[in-house]
């Protein structure tokens, strides 16, 4: 079985950013996500360089979920030749389709990155490659196996990370080798849980190779009630001194929250009811794709909305659409919060915000994401006296918070019980898509409190699964 199959690491390693698997065995090639590295300085070459493979080559691309940092270069990979099948949950392309126009939007009024602002950089794709992607994609529900080829089948659960977000199960079982299987799991992006919306992350028990993410592999979150008072606190204490609360925000899953989370705050009459701005575009547009998929949503939040809770909507919320609405929300006398993307600061509309905010003593900028290394967002999480944004320095007077118990991400804890429940049957753990000091962590905890063979794999180095 050695020679039948392996695994390589294109991307997703020595990096929270730019997941790029490939499983292949001599019959059959599938990759799994084809994200944009994204918060450091040479994002931009990394994300034109040459593939280390040819794309026509490849048979599948198995998408996890829709975050930028697992479809950014999707449609690349197409623009370069790749014409295999797309397959993800139908989430998880919905979602992608307003994502992926979206960057297209971005990279024609910034330049060729969808985060940059270098006017010489030279867009990664256009809307041909997207159409072309979306004629290659097809849809797998949860919990349904689909036989993909005399080679493979695969089998979709529910991670629990954002609406969509599926682990991949490939039963590896060749013709010639009657009776013999080999399971290798690719988890994406695991949840959070127990998460304000979604179901729980479902359970892996009985992987041959794993393939997890470890972004928190190093950190715990605050526990649940902490992180609520925490939330609460911090939104009336800006009330309180008459400042504004600007909120970066993730188009996908983070924004859903907070709305849900202010909701019950307003409604519960537990914080006093101030403007609310909800200044994200590609927020919005994602939110009205979480209204028509409730049933992805954990019972307690569907019982809400099946009594008559229409759980992202509230008194004082206010949407707002063009630049110009953007622009006036400053006018607005504080209190107030201002919901906008991105969550890394990277761009959108929240520089703006954090412009006219970061030098204010009395209001609060609330980290509530991860933030990579060389993002605006963590070196605003850094405290510095002022920062650099769009070459002035800004003073930093406002309060910088952060909560992490509102990630989306699993925390170490969550991932050593996560490789728990399949310890008994897994020979090898691959632990990926995290900085490097979090992903050694990860593996040592795995390898000393599990006994399980786990390890850290370099970029481009071929791993036979045995």
């Amino acid at each position: 079985m050695a020679k039948d199959l392996h695994v390589t690491f294109f991307g997703g390693v020595g990096t929270v950013t730019g997941a790029n698997f490939l499983l292949e065995s001599p019959k059959t090639k599938i990759l799994v996500d084809c994200g944009l590295l994204q918060g450091t300085p040479d994002a931009y070459m990394e994300n034109t360089r040459p593939w280390d493979y040819d794309p026509k080559s490849a048979d599948y691309l198995f998408t996890t979920h829709s975050h930028l940092d697992h479809i950014g270069r999707l449609c690349k990979l197409v623009k370069d030749g790749f014409r295999g099948i797309i397959y993800s949950t139908p989430e998880t392309k919905e979602i992608a389709g307003v994502m992926l126009l979206d960057a297209i939007k971005v990279m024609s009024a910034y330049g060729g990155f969808p985060e940059g602002r270098e006017n010489d950089q030279k867009p990664l794709y256009g809307i041909d490659d997207y159409n072309q992607a979306f004629n290659q994609w097809k849809t797998i529900p949860y919990h349904k196996e689909i036989k993909i080829n005399e080679e493979f089948s695969v089998y979709i659960k529910d991670a629990g990370h954002i609406l969509g977000s599926g682990m991949y199960e490939f039963t590896f079982s060749p013709r010639r080798r009657l009776g013999e299987k080999v399971k290798v799991v690719f988890t994406g992006d695991t949840g959070n849980s127990p998460a304000p919306l979604l179901r729980d992350t479902e359970k892996i028990s009985d992987a041959d190779y794993l393939i997890i993410d470890s972004v928190y592999g190093d950190k715990n979150h605050e526990p649940k009630e902490e992180r609520d008072r925490k939330f609460r606190r911090i939104v009336m204490e800006t009330i309180e001194t008459r400042g504004a609360l600007i909120i970066p925000a993730f188009s996908i899953e983070r924004t859903q929250v907070i709305l849900y989370e202010l909701n019950n705050l307003v409604e519960d009459k537990k914080i006093p009811s101030v403007p609310i701005f909800l200044d994200s575009p590609l927020g919005s547009k994602v939110t009205e794709i979480y209204k028509r998929n409730i049933n992805d949503f954990n019972l307690p939040v569907q019982k809400e909305i099946k009594d008559g809770d229409n759980i992202f909507k509230f008194p004082k919320l206010s949407i707002t659409h063009g630049r110009n609405q953007s622009e006036d929300i400053v006018k607005t006398a504080n209190p107030k919060i201002i919901i906008a993307g991105s969550g890394m600061s990277t761009g959108g509309r929240i520089v703006s915000h954090e412009i006219n905010f970061l030098p204010d003593p009395k209001s609060t900028i609330l980290l509530m994401g991860y933030q990579a290394l060389g993002t605006l967002g963590r070196r605003i999480q850094n405290k510095p006296k002022e920062v650099e944004i769009n070459g002035k320095m800004i003073p930093v007077n406002a309060r910088i918070e952060t909560i992490s118990g509102y990630s989306s991400h699993k925390d170490s804890d969550g991932l050593v019980n996560m490789v728990a429940d399949t310890s008994k049957t897994v020979k090898k753990v691959f632990v990926v898509m995290g900085e490097p000091k979090a992903s050694v962590f990860l593996v040592q905890r795995l390898r000393d409190e599990l006994d399980v063979d786990a390890i850290y794999p370099e970029r481009g180095e071929v791993y036979e699964l045995k």
